[in-house]
């Protein structure tokens, strides 16, 4: 009997989840541990169109096999092994941070085409030019006619370490 797939999306999307998982088992032979409406409604979907309109072609099922048997596939991250004192070895991820702000009366300079940009920093501000502007940004917008990062545009950038002159004012 042919499905109607509009209708049948309809009376998913309004399917409590238990229920879902329950037609899952029932279109799939095999049940669930997914508790994701969005995708057990889309995986049932799938499922009936592929049944009414009819699944892969032969040709491309080989295909898909071929590429999967040269890749590493897992469905699960591997368990940890316990290290000597017993617990499971953690790997820790050491993410740049932003290079800390410039300390007052550093002044921060960057060649911008063929000129010399400098801008002293101030205990509440930055002077460029005899003017004091409220932020990085507002100094490179200022020189460069355009919408810039002011951090980036000095290369105070992340991970990267200022390196201004320091004047004695």
């Amino acid at each position: 009997m042919p499905v109607d797939v509009a209708a049948e999306l309809r009376r998913l999307n309004q399917t409590p989840v238990p229920d879902l998982k329950a037609r899952y088992a029932e279109v799939f032979g095999e049940a669930t541990r997914s508790n994701n409406r969005d995708y057990l409604v889309k995986r049932i979907i799938w499922r009936l169109q592929a049944r009414e309109e009819g699944d892969l072609s032969a040709r491309a099922r080989r295909g898909a096999e071929e590429l999967a048997d040269d890749a590493d596939l897992r469905t699960r991250a591997p368990k940890a092994e316990p290290h000597a004192n017993g617990l499971p070895l953690v790997a820790s991820i050491r993410v740049p941070r932003m290079s800390p702000a410039p300390t007052p009366g550093m002044v921060l300079t960057r060649e911008y085409k063929g000129r010399l940009i400098a801008a002293r920093v101030l205990p509440k501000g930055y002077e460029y030019e005899g003017k004091v502007y409220r932020s990085l940004t507002a100094i490179a917008n200022e020189v460069t006619g355009g919408h810039w990062n002011g951090r980036l545009f000095f290369r105070l950038g992340r991970g990267q370490k200022a390196e201004p002159q320091e004047t004695t004012a």
